[in-house]
């Protein structure tokens, strides 16, 4: 796949993105793909995948997923991301808080035949949690 062919491909996931919607994410990755998410475990299939991104979004439905940068050596890629959003929806059991999240992500690809055969998504999960009121911190 060539570079034009991969930016081409996360123009695409930026635009579902933008949209909400977690149909639309989860067909950019391959039918069989997998995801190891610290949210989800290891998902393996879009129907796993589209789950955990609908999971997201309905938990903070005004989510916004700005791309920082993408790093594209042959067919692995790293998306470097800020995500923030207002606890809106029920989130691992937790009701609705109204609380802003913010948090920088990483996502790190195999591209394969035109669409994300694995992906590795790695962020502050414990830091959402203390964000959204479900964990306390000690204040330092």
């Amino acid at each position: 796949m060539s570079r034009e062919d991969i930016l081409a491909l996360f123009a695409r996931r930026s635009a579902a993105w933008s949209a909400h919607d977690a149909h639309a994410l989860a067909t950019l990755h391959a039918l069989h793909g997998t995801v190891a998410s610290p949210t989800g475990g290891v998902l393996e299939g879009r129907a796993e995948i589209e789950r955990i991104y609908g999971m997201w979004l309905s938990a903070f439905p005004d989510m916004i997923h700005k791309v920082e940068e993408l790093v594209i050596d042959n067919n692995r890629v790293v998306e470097l991301a800020h995500v923030t959003g207002t606890h809106s929806g029920e989130f691992f059991g937790v009701q609705p808080t109204g609380r802003r999240v913010s948090v920088a992500t990483a996502f790190v690809m195999t591209i394969e035949d035109g669409e994300i055969l694995h992906e590795r998504r790695i962020l502050d999960f414990t830091g959402v949690l203390v964000q959204v009121g479900v964990l306390k911190a000690k204040p330092v």
